[in-house]
């Protein structure tokens, strides 16, 4: 059984060397051409990177931005609410003080 294993990583390994050599051989364009592709598209792919980087920079800032409106907002919403409260809470206490002493 210990030997059925081990020729079958041999098999393995023949075929990845024939697959290798005959990869080699029939491969459409040289060895420095192939290089050249991969370089480029591997440029491709680091611009394409960069610039959506870029944009996502950008959308984070814009969202940051509009956050800081909406708490802006709210802040002012929230003061309103506060002063609109205590006059409330004072022309009632006001009123009350003085209703009790007539």
């Amino acid at each position: 059984m210990a030997e059925d294993e081990g020729g079958g990583f041999v098999w393995f390994l023949a075929g990845l060397g024939v697959g290798a050599i005959l990869g080699v051989l029939y491969a459409p364009r040289s060895g420095d051409e192939i290089r050249d592709v991969i370089r480029g598209k591997a440029e491709e792919g680091r611009d394409f990177v960069s610039s959506r980087a870029r944009q996502a920079r950008e959308q984070a800032g814009d969202w940051v931005e509009r956050g800081k409106d909406v708490i802006g907002q709210q802040k002012e919403q929230f003061r309103s609410a506060f002063e609109a409260g205590r006059q409330a809470y004072q022309e009632a206490t006001s009123e009350g003080g003085s209703g009790k002493k007539a």
